[in-house]
């Protein structure tokens, strides 16, 4: 009978119904709790609803019962990591890199890239080591390849690639580039995984434009298309965002091959011509912890365009709460302790002020409940804290009509929640940082004229938070007109960056004829 109920909700698993397998799970585990393949099977159906709490709890049971399973330790690293655990997320994938068979140890290692950059325990060069590892592991799987064909006459073939161009809070950072680009010079390709890009989600369509669906092409064929095709350029859009992508690169499908946008650290990468920021992201001296050469651009390599209608900016609640809200809508996975830490010794200093966090992983209890046991030793009571789940855009870009002040994440900063809220109207305290993931924010504010926002350290954010929190008039003030400061400047230009991005493309670009180069 209990081997008969947990094949069912393996099958219920495998077919991908994760809800209808954790039932089945419990109830093989209320008939028998020491069942170590129902404990392991409710981790993963728990992951799959991203109710991390629950599959945190789950694989820690089954590996007390089972150490010796290394892949329950790739996934225990995984909901780990999503909920801000970082360090001990690595830790996990170090043991699992250690003691798992070839599967685990590349599952291991590619998790171990994703995640490195987050790490407050880690520095630059142990970043670049962990990225160039998983780079040199799959690596070894891929054929040489033959030399690019002779560069072609005519226009620039610029291809780009990406998971996220049906996604318009997304595409905000990227089509704005895109639209932009000149056509009398360069043809242009967007390869897509997933939803393909539409006026919705910005993109203007040019009849010339060639639109390519690959969802499940493998890297070898899509690495042919591309050759085939005569591509000059290629750009990766989304780095780690979209992983099972990022290899496309260790084909050396195009002459030219650029990270853009998406990378917030080197790719680990080789084959790479070019990786863009600028100096506020990576500054001077930082090139050597890349793979590749570092381009930047005059403001910030960030610039996006809200191209979708948005709330209107609102007055900061604390006029009318008489108390200051801190905030949040960063990924889960940046909740690390350092940032619950700095977090709350802004709240200690603000009496009577509260902190309001959103994100898609606060929809389950077990999650919430996670977090509000991690604040309880830094003097935070549930009672200070407001935590909401998903939404749909524009009810989640409205929640900032409930916070006075947005705070950054550490180390790995926001991107596109620091535009998101600026144009509400919300100023976004952060720090210099000690990687490029620590200053993605720093390079948005610097750009839109915000450096006051930009403090030295996270004691120097604590004090300038006081000083906002202290001064509401001031505060409003300033809210009624940062979205016409923000719109106004190169950060929301990007038709100004995709100019030096076409100069850096010719210069990397295979000679071609005169009438290419930049004049």
């Amino acid at each position: 009978m209990a081997e008969t109920s947990l094949a069912e909700a393996r099958r219920l698993l495998d077919a991908g119904q994760p809800e209808a397998a954790g039932a089945a799970f419990r109830a093989a585990l209320a008939r028998d709790p020491g069942r170590f393949e129902a404990w392991a099977g409710l981790g993963q159906a728990a992951a799959a609803l991203f109710d991390y709490g629950e599959a945190i709890a789950a694989v820690r049971h089954a590996l007390s019962l089972a150490p010796e399973h290394a892949w329950l330790r790739v996934n225990l690293a995984r909901a780990l990591f999503a909920l801000g655990e970082v360090s001990e997320a690595m830790r996990e994938n170090d043991r699992a890199i250690r003691e798992g068979d070839a599967e685990v140890r590349t599952a291991a290692l590619r998790n171990h890239a994703i995640m490195a950059p987050g790490d407050p325990e880690l520095d630059n060069a142990s970043i670049l080591a962990i990225r160039r590892r998983w780079a040199e592991a799959e690596a070894a799987a891929i054929p040489a390849r033959p030399p690019a064909p002779p560069p072609r006459q005519g226009k620039v073939r610029l291809a780009y690639y990406g998971a996220f161009f049906g996604q318009r809070n997304w595409m905000k950072m990227y089509m704005g580039v895109l639209n932009a680009h000149d056509r009398d010079r360069f043809e242009l390709n967007l390869i897509v995984d997933g939803a393909l890009p539409s006026g919705e989600a910005g993109y203007r369509d040019h009849a010339e434009d060639r639109i390519w669906e690959v969802t499940g092409v493998s890297n070898a064929a899509l690495a042919g298309h591309i050759r085939e095709a005569g591509i000059d350029i290629l750009v990766d859009l989304n780095g780690y965002s979209h992983p099972s992508r990022l290899p496309l690169l260790l084909h050396r499908a195009a002459p030219v091959q650029i990270a853009w946008n998406g990378m917030y650290g080197t790719t680990g990468f080789p084959h790479l011509d070019a990786l863009i920021g600028d100096r506020w992201a990576i500054p001077p001296g930082e090139e050597r912890f890349c793979t590749e050469p570092v381009r930047r651009v005059s403001h910030s390599y960030l610039a996006f365009d809200m191209f979708y209608p948005t709330p209107p900016v609102a007055p900061p609640p604390c006029l009318r709460n008489r108390h200051v809200t801190f905030g949040s809508l960063n990924s889960p996975y940046k909740l690390t302790p350092g940032t619950l830490a700095t977090w709350s010794a802004v709240l200690r200093a603000c009496p009577g002020s509260r902190l309001l966090l959103r994100n898609r992983a606060l929809d389950h209890a077990s999650n919430r409940d996670a977090l509000r046991a991690r604040f309880a030793p830094l003097g935070i009571g549930a009672d200070r804290l407001t935590l909401l789940g998903s939404a749909a855009h524009d009810e989640f870009l409205r929640t900032y009509d409930e916070i006075d002040i947005a705070l950054d994440t550490f180390p790995y900063n926001g991107g596109t929640t620091t535009v998101e809220a600026l144009w509400q109207g919300v100023p976004v305290l952060t720090t210099i940082g000690d990687r490029w993931a620590g200053r993605t924010s720093r390079s948005i504010l610097m750009a839109a004229g915000f450096g006051e926002f930009v403090a030295s350290d996270e004691a120097a954010l604590v004090a300038l938070a006081v000083r906002l929190a202290a001064a509401p008039e001031a505060l409003a003030e300033r809210r009624a007109r940062q979205r016409q400061l923000l719109a106004a400047s190169p950060a929301a230009d990007p038709a100004r960056l995709c100019r030096e991005l076409e100069a850096i493309y010719l210069e990397a670009a295979p000679t071609r004829s005169p009438a290419r180069r930049v004049p």
